[in-house]
């Protein structure tokens, strides 16, 4: 079974941030910034009080294989154009999990980075991407598509057939993710196949944007899940995901973020380890298939992906 619960929600009394100018900031009855520098010496970027990764067993690179050749029929036969599978990594942690969050955003900060714990365990996510992000009733989706190890010149990317038309098709489903709920006319692309970089890879990322008076749950309800980690279309490709892979997604590929009155920011749950209250942790990697997806490839892309859990380089258990 997954290790935490399917949704958590929950008031937030307090809130620590870390900002891209390395400064903390305390709202609320959050800890005071200065004691968690002291003990997990949080931002100070000195690998010496980095706590040690975590420790994982091989994931079963079989059944990924399988799943991704069951993918690539179900594309020649018309079922679907796309589908994102998923591997998962279990491990774990060897330091407590904030500090283990700590050391992990030191090395590879992510623009969606969140800690969440609570009785049921703790959340270390590093996802680079959004999902939902409204002020007022004007709201956003960036969904990624296309990814390249960071040792790559990134201009591959808009030179990869694969890579572009992948993300092009989940654009499209984006579109019609927010036109359920979108006034009319309102929906647009207003970046198409942007190279960012993200920890360990570079991705390619398109952004939806449009105009919406629904509430936070309908808003959410018509784009749950994300685009980017299910498929087209979106319902078929549901199904047949339930049956490849061998096991619950759990929070990866799900959501993660806060509300404040009019306003929600959402980030799409990749890049997100679930711990226990006991140190078992797991990991969800996965990439999108389309009929040219070689099977070694998208197994080498989950790596890319979960590298910066363990310092980058060869897999650990290689």
């Amino acid at each position: 079974p997954p290790l935490l619960p399917a949704a958590v929600r929950a008031e937030a009394t307090g809130l620590l941030t870390l900002g891209r100018d390395g400064a903390w900031r305390a709202w609320g009855d959050a800890p005071d910034p200065a004691a968690v520098v002291r003990e997990y010496g949080a931002g100070s970027g000195d690998d010496d009080e980095a706590a040690p990764p975590p420790r994982w067993a091989a994931p079963d690179r079989d059944a990924h294989r399988a799943a991704v050749v069951d993918c690539l029929e179900a594309i020649r036969a018309g079922e679907v154009y796309q589908a994102c599978l998923s591997t998962r990594l279990d491990g774990r942690l060897r330091a407590d999990a904030l500090g283990t969050f700590l050391s992990l955003a030191r090395r590879a900060p992510a623009a969606r980075s969140a800690y969440l714990e609570g009785p049921w365990g703790a959340v270390l996510a590093f996802s680079p991407e959004e999902f939902l992000v409204r002020a007022g009733d004007r709201v956003r989706t960036s969904p990624i598509k296309g990814t390249l190890p960071a040792h790559r010149d990134p201009s591959e990317l808009l030179a990869s057939g694969k890579d572009v038309a992948e993300n092009i098709m989940i654009v499209d489903l984006a579109r019609n993710d927010l036109g359920r709920v979108a006034e009319v006319g309102s929906v647009t692309v207003t970046d198409l196949l942007a190279v960012r970089p993200a920890p360990g890879v570079h991705h390619l990322v398109s952004t939806v944007e449009a105009r919406t008076a629904v509430d936070h749950d309908a808003l959410v309800s018509a784009a749950f899940p994300p685009a980017s980690v299910t498929g087209t279309p979106k319902e078929r490709a549901r199904e047949l995901i339930a049956g490849w892979e061998p096991r619950s997604r759990g929070l990866h590929c799900g959501t993660y973020g806060l509300a404040v009155g009019p306003d929600l920011e959402l980030a799409v749950a990749i890049r997100t380890l679930e711990a226990a209250s006991d140190g078992r942790v797991e990991l969800g990697v996965g990439g999108g298939i389309t009929i040219d997806s070689r099977p070694d490839d998208e197994w080498d892309e989950c790596l890319h992906k979960a590298a910066f859990t363990w310092g980058g380089g060869p897999a650990p258990w290689r």
